[in-house]
């Protein structure tokens, strides 16, 4: 696999031409049925994505071929099964490996169009959901809709990472921002390694675990902040040095979904409309979630009073760290993945939580880019709202679990929730611009 590896991406380097047809192409494969088991697609993501970060493509044309190459390998793999039913089980791959499509069948029977979703971020599942949505013939407009969104969010977080290492391979960063990122990285690594093993495992203490460990990684981004300026600096140049106009807006209405006005009244909304339902426990629970988490938040930003980077032409005038749009959005769509998770297996809880974070780590990076924030603010915003959120569910959960809530309150309390994402995402977009232009 490295030699066959290191070919293919020394051909594309000398042939950048083709690096398009590749990650098009690599994409499709990925979420193509059948092949997106075989073919290591996630490994030869990350390379071409990397070749693309190194000056060939921007981080949007990236992305854009990710998703359509995505696209194509679902509507593929919908057209399979609508095509063949229940005669794709006699297919030779198919019929020496029924696990394969059992275990997808299972999934898409349990949870509908949740299972295209959150399967979307799950290796074996993601070619193989698609495929089994055309055999039970959903309806096309609902599988292109719900297509259009998983694949979306399934191009950035499995391209992100490879063109953000690639661009920061070409740049000339500062000496000593390697040893740091690999610091940094390691530490994620062990802390999301544990509590996934903890929460795969469902282990009793296994949300106090969860709760500890974040407290510690967070007392040492709080520690260590200064020992990290040349990381901070270092993803700061490589952020603005691919700055765009053309994108300035898109980000800004991002960034509006973290905003303290945003939050407070989303909050308020969700936990209204739980106590509205008689959702007591659960009411409870993003409560002192939410509530916690500014509590905190506001105290260590008074504490630290860590100045903010020197990229805004108006800089605030509040501090620094850790950011509160950072913690205040993971705050928020951590309380409801981890609402929405109750009563399920704990991978499904787990995929729920990691759907939860793309949102957040949306906002918490638009900060970056406008140059609110350094890479650590959101970092400590990030975990300061997963240890609070962690700490508030093992409070909540002392006695008993928290049981799954009835559809219809889902039914009430999503369109509630993304509609106020979206008037406040919208409001004041003009004056909004203006305060983060260059």
């Amino acid at each position: 696999m490295g030699q066959w590896l290191d070919s293919l991406t020394g051909w594309l380097s000398a042939n950048p031409e083709w690096l398009g047809v590749a990650i098009f192409m690599v994409a499709c494969v990925e979420c193509l049925a059948i092949a997106g088991i075989i073919v290591p697609g996630t490994v030869l993501l990350f390379a071409v994505a990397v070749l693309a970060g190194s000056g060939t493509f921007s981080l949007g044309e990236t992305l854009l071929l990710g998703f359509l190459g995505g696209l194509l390998g679902d509507a593929l793999s919908y057209t399979i099964g609508k095509r063949f039913h229940q005669g794709i089980r006699r297919l030779p791959l198919l019929r020496d490996h029924p696990e394969w499509i059992g275990r997808a069948e299972m999934y898409f029977k349990r949870y509908g169009i949740a299972s295209l979703l959150v399967g979307r971020f799950i290796g074996p599942l993601r070619p193989m959901l698609p495929m089994v949505a055309g055999m039970f013939d959903m309806p096309l407009p609902r599988f292109i809709a719900v297509s259009l969104l998983a694949a979306a969010g399934w191009s950035v977080a499995y391209l992100l990472p490879g063109w953000a290492t690639g661009a920061a391979m070409r740049l000339p960063l500062p000496e000593g921002f390697w040893l740091d990122a690999g610091i940094i990285a390691g530490t994620l690594a062990v802390l999301i390694g544990l509590s996934l093993s903890s929460s795969i495992r469902d282990r009793r203490h296994g949300t106090r675990l969860i709760a500890g460990l974040c407290f510690i990684a967070l007392a040492g981004v709080f520690l260590g902040w200064p020992y990290l300026h040349e990381f901070d600096q270092g993803v700061m140049t490589l952020v603005q040095e691919h700055r765009s106009q053309a994108i300035d807006g898109a980000v800004v209405v991002v960034t509006r979904l973290g905003d303290f006005k945003t939050q407070f009244f989303l909050g308020g909304l969700l936990t209204g409309l739980l106590l509205l339902v008689r959702q007591w426990r659960h009411a409870l629970y993003a409560g002192s979630a939410l509530i916690g988490t500014a509590l905190a938040n506001g105290t260590l930003k008074w504490l630290f009073a860590r100045a903010r980077p020197e990229v805004l032409t108006d800089p605030l005038t509040s501090y620094s760290m850790p950011s509160g749009h950072s913690s205040a959005s993971f705050a928020f769509f951590l309380t409801l993945a981890i609402l929405a998770g109750r009563g399920q297996p704990p991978r499904m809880r787990l995929t729920w939580v990691m759907l939860g974070c793309i949102p957040a780590l949306a906002i918490a990076l638009s900060r970056v880019y406008l140059g609110a924030h350094w890479p650590t603010d959101i970092m400590a915003g990030a975990l300061l709202a997963c240890c609070i959120s962690a700490l508030s569910l093992t409070l909540v959960q002392y006695r008993q679990p928290l049981t799954a809530m009835p559809q219809r309150v889902w039914w009430l309390i999503l369109p509630a929730c993304i509609a106020m994402l979206a008037f406040f995402a919208l409001y004041a977009l003009p004056q909004a611009v203006l305060r983060y232009q260059y």
